[in-house]
């Protein structure tokens, strides 16, 4: 029997060894901004030794920062559940909360850590951050419950605004018409790193409201066999890497549409710019130039990735509440042809859904946590048959055959959508019938990977890939203006 447990002593020292080689060249892939093969190797060390919560804390850094927010709150947890003094495991579980919109249930946690660490000054400003936003979002539903909101449209004086005589950027004439003088001064003003005239950005706000609030949930369009348009995925506040899609692609007109697939804002820290210029050649050409919302077109997400901060900083609260409201009413698909249909995240956690459905989507709001909406902006593909939970912790996984039904079932060729970066800028899944395309070169500042848009012509509609790579940009930080609780990440 002695033999036996000494064999036994022997395999578990040995499998602790090997399991500490494998964090450790998880480590090392982590420093390298590797996260993949970092997640890979600390879930290998997690199967040779599944008791320690370490290895579970480091893998949900990892999936942090591959934006897998349903992967990392359940590592956390695991982690908290092997050992309930494993500080960093809270700090990881709140971090995951904040970025799901939980928030109170991260600042039950670092509560926590506040209680543990009473002199741990950062863990105290979290806390105390924390807290000012749960009073702030029951303040506003009490404020909702008591009364309609009143649009911000309604209280503003666009007229007795006046222009400064030192102000020496780009303005809209008398009726405030956009025109390609305009939207080429304002974007060479704007790579200047110079604000744009705020009389300026709420005329056009106001004005794409109006334009966007007639459209239906569902866009549909035909383009003609002799005709292209150009598909772009996130550009996430990345403006020099938008002027370059311009730069390579030409400027959208009446003969070179474009649709932007969502998340133009938030990490990126020139998001304002971004979205002015997108909004801008919205009203140029209404009807050749498209824009879907993304899952960061949301109030949750402005609030923790940096657009609110970034508005705040560069205008006022008040222009946020009207971003806000304008991003209620950018549609959530597009088809095209009647065989092709773009949206940001993905299809649906349940079978049936028509483009009749989509049709009927009441948009003008914040998204719900389920549902068809909610599954336009966040659900992503995955190989595997069927649906499973969703890394991020927010709508689902769907597999090939779902896309296949979805698509005999709509008498749709394929799909392409957005919503998660990828090395070579695009990804061609479920036997060419999910196609993610993504425009966001070097994501962040430090992922390294490829930007991507696809050309579709009316002829055949085959998507044509075009790759690019990231270009300099001042030196601004992605995430400057970002709530300083998302900054946590290498806590």
């Amino acid at each position: 029997m002695a033999g036996a447990a000494d064999c036994d002593s022997v395999k578990m020292a040995e499998a602790e060894r090997s399991s500490e080689m494998l964090k450790e060249k998880a480590n090392n892939y982590f420093k390298e901004k590797d996260y993949e093969n970092a997640i890979k190797y600390y879930s290998e060390a997690v199967e040779l030794n599944p008791d320690n919560a370490i290895y579970y804390g480091n893998r949900s850094l990892a999936y942090l920062r591959t934006e897998c927010y349903g992967y990392a709150l359940a590592d956390a947890t695991l982690a908290l559940e092997l050992d309930k003094n494993y500080i960093k495991g809270y700090y990881r579980r709140a971090t995951s909360n904040m970025a799901l919109g939980k928030f109170k249930a991260a600042l039950k946690d670092y509560e926590t850590v506040v209680k543990v660490r009473p002199n741990d000054k950062d863990a105290k400003l979290k806390y105390q951050e924390c807290s000012k936003i749960v009073k702030q979002k029951a303040f506003e539903r009490a404020i909702a419950s008591d009364e309609l909101k009143r649009s911000v449209v309604d209280s503003l004086d666009i007229e007795s605004m006046t222009i400064e005589e030192d102000y020496s950027g780009p303005k809209l004439d008398e009726g405030g018409k956009i025109t390609m003088k305009f939207m080429k001064e304002m974007m060479s003003w704007f790579k200047g790193q110079k604000k744009l005239h705020r009389k300026c950005a709420y005329q056009i706000l106001v004005q794409v409201k109006e334009l966007l609030s007639k459209l239906p949930s569902l866009v549909e369009i035909t383009i003609k066999e002799t005709e292209k348009i150009t598909i772009c995925g996130d550009t996430h506040g990345q403006f020099y890497d938008l002027l370059n899609i311009f730069e390579l692609n030409g400027l959208p007109s009446e003969t070179n549409p474009y649709l932007f697939n969502g998340d133009f804002v938030d990490r990126g820290s020139f998001s304002v710019e971004v979205i002015l210029t997108l909004f801008g050649f919205k009203l140029l050409f209404p009807d050749c130039f498209y824009l879907l919302r993304g899952n960061h077109e949301t109030d949750n997400m402005n609030q923790m990735y940096g657009f609110e901060g970034e508005v705040k900083a560069k205008y006022t609260p008040q222009m946020f509440e009207l971003f806000s409201e304008v991003f209620q009413w950018l549609p959530l698909a597009q088809s095209i042809n009647g065989k092709v249909l773009v949206m940001h995240g993905g299809l649906f956690s349940e079978d049936g859904v028509t483009l009749d459905d989509l049709r009927k989507i009441n948009r003008n709001r914040q998204p719900p946590d389920s549902g068809p909406m909610c599954d336009l902006l966040w659900s992503d593909p995955q190989a595997p048959d069927g649906r499973s939970v969703s890394k991020r912790g927010v709508s689902c996984q769907f597999g090939p055959d779902v896309t296949k039904r979805f698509l005999e079932q709509n008498q749709l060729d394929y799909i392409i959508r957005s919503h998660e970066m990828k090395s070579e800028g695009y990804e061609v899944t479920h036997n060419g019938q999910c196609i993610t395309v993504f425009s966001a070169p070097n994501y962040c500042d430090q992922m390294g990977n490829k930007g991507a848009y696809i050309h579709l012509r009316g002829s055949d509609l085959k998507p044509e890939f075009h790759q690019f790579t990231a270009v300099p940009h001042p030196n601004v930080q992605p995430m400057a203006y970002a709530n300083s609780l998302m900054q946590m990440g290498m806590m």
